[in-house]
């Protein structure tokens, strides 16, 4: 048997052949009998690392013999023999500080492990937080004959939260006007751990000082600066200076062998700077209460405002800012308010029986400040206006059997007692009592009804209206029926002609003029 071409294990390691004896003729004369012919491996494949790129990590501090990660290489020799028996072994390592050989891979398995003191493996003093290690595996059990493939493994050196923040000095200053609000420092901090983790984000907190919560700290995102913010406004006279105690702290934990120390805390000391303030009005609103109707420049009320800026002597004025209906006036210097116009309850300015005004006062300080403050007026109803009827029409059939007309009733612009009841009755012309009838329903309401048919006409029926103030007021009015033709459920009213309510007029038709609806 013999070989016609090169044969590669790798791709076909046993051959199964059939294999008998024929004489000249082709007869068979033996077999066929089973060959089968085994390869023998040759070291002509080197290791491959099929599965990088390669990435480990490691924390900072990491005991000594820490496992970072496995490198693994593949030999497609026959695994039965030296040809695929492989040695691992590091060849280079970049940066080779602060030690040379901070790793060690197992020969056999391809482990890579730590090698230097968890002293030396700290991220904070490293000249790089990744290293790279150039990894060689060797067949051939790693004799110098062997064949060898390389890979590279990329390892990182993770932070632990082992430095503790520290503020990059110990009194921060700040100033800030009475009254405003804002961020009025910023604390700067420095801490070595990574940027990116809870480990290096800090946290920051007022642990004296604050006893009014008028401060608040929070962290800028961006740059890890403590943003000290006035949240109330702080008044000069109260106190002109603030002294807090400022403590900053990371997002995780730091490591048990690690505390935060005195650097941790520094005091903030803030500088309040007196501003001119306006007077304040008290009590605001000011609340009284009037009749209406008054005499113009009677006394309304007596303004008080005080200026806040109790360690400066100012005087104030007063002055009118709003007053909606010109109603008002007021001494600049006494603050008394009274009446220039008469107070009107029904008036379209006034809304629930209130008017509201408004006033300033002004100091004399550089420069002028100004406050405001409310005055509500409460009026009380005076019997100012007359009453009148409703319905100002009604319509009536002139055969109709119910000699009912209309129920009427009494509207006022005042509020009771000087409103309701309303006394309803016919007006004074003579005759009307002998055709129209006037009774009373209820205390706003009465019935106005026919003694007899009518004919077909429009009348326009005098009342008087009275209401129940002191004294009464009375007023003349007049509704007007249309007295109609009903047929067939269908009242026709057109062309009626239109008369005023007399005797005369009852007994003849003078006077009469066309009235068109």
């Amino acid at each position: 048997v013999l070989v016609s071409r090169a044969l590669d294990r790798e791709a076909i390691a046993v051959y199964h052949m059939q294999v008998e004896t024929t004489d000249l003729s082709g007869k068979i004369v033996e077999g066929p009998v089973a060959l089968v012919v085994s390869v023998i491996d040759q070291n002509d494949n080197r290791p491959i690392f099929k599965e990088g790129p390669y990435f480990g990590q490691v924390y900072e501090g990491s005991p000594t013999g820490t496992t970072v990660m496995r490198m693994t290489a593949y030999d497609a020799d026959d695994p039965n023999t030296d040809n695929a028996v492989l040695r691992y072994n590091i060849v280079k390592q970049t940066p080779d500080q602060p030690s040379p050989n901070m790793f060690y891979i197992d020969p056999e398995k391809g482990d890579i492990v730590t090698v230097v003191s968890p002293a030396l493996l700290d991220r904070e003093s490293m000249p790089s937080h990744q290293y790279e290690l150039e990894i060689v595996a060797k067949d051939m059990a790693g004799s110098d004959v062997g064949l060898k493939g390389t890979a590279t493994a990329t390892i990182t050196i993770a932070d632990k939260n082992d430095q503790a923040p520290e503020f990059t000095k110990p009194l921060f200053l700040a100033t800030v006007n009475e009254g405003s609000t804002g961020v009025i420092v910023n604390l700067t901090v420095e801490d070595k751990d990574d940027p990116t983790t809870g480990a290096w984000r800090a946290v920051y907190s007022i642990i004296n000082g604050n006893p009014g919560q008028s401060f608040e700290v929070h962290t800028n995102p961006k740059n890890n600066e403590g943003m000290l913010s006035v949240v109330k406004p702080l008044d000069y006279e109260i106190s002109a200076f603030h002294t807090l105690l400022i403590k900053v702290e990371n997002e995780e934990p730091l490591v048990p062998t690690v505390a935060y120390g005195p650097s941790s805390t520094a005091t903030v000391q803030v500088t309040v700077l007196d501003v001119n303030e306006g007077p304040n009005f008290y009590p605001d609103p000011m609340r009284v209460t009037k009749k209406e109707n008054i005499p113009i420049g009677s006394p309304v009320a007596t303004l008080n405002a005080t200026d806040p800026d109790s360690l400066q002597t100012q005087s104030i004025k007063f002055a009118m800012l709003k007053d909606p209906a010109s109603w008002l006036s007021v001494h600049p210097l006494k603050g008394t308010v009274n009446t220039t116009a008469i107070l009107d309850r029904e008036s379209p300015f006034v809304h629930d029986n209130t008017y509201t005004a408004v006033f300033m006062a002004t100091d004399n300080g550089s420069p002028p400040a100004t406050g405001t403050g409310t005055l509500i007026i409460t009026l009380e109803d005076d019997n100012d206006n007359p009453p009148w009827v409703y319905p100002s029409m009604a319509r009536v059939c002139e055969d109709s059997k119910d000699l009912n007309v209309v129920i009427v009733g009494g509207k006022d612009k005042d509020v009771s007692p000087a409103s309701d009841s309303f006394k309803i009755e016919l007006g004074k012309q003579p005759g009307l009592e002998k055709t129209w009838k006037v009774t009373k329903v209820n205390s706003t309401h009465s019935q106005v009804s026919l003694l007899h048919n009518l004919k077909r006409a429009n009348y326009n029926l005098p009342l008087i209206v009275t209401d129940s103030g002191t004294p009464p007021l009375s007023n003349s009015t007049e509704i007007k029926v249309q007295v109609c033709t009903c047929k067939k459920n269908k009242m026709d009213c057109n062309s009626a002609v239109s008369l005023r309510v007399s005797v005369g007029l009852l007994l003849s038709f003078s006077f009469v003029t066309l009235f068109c609806l």
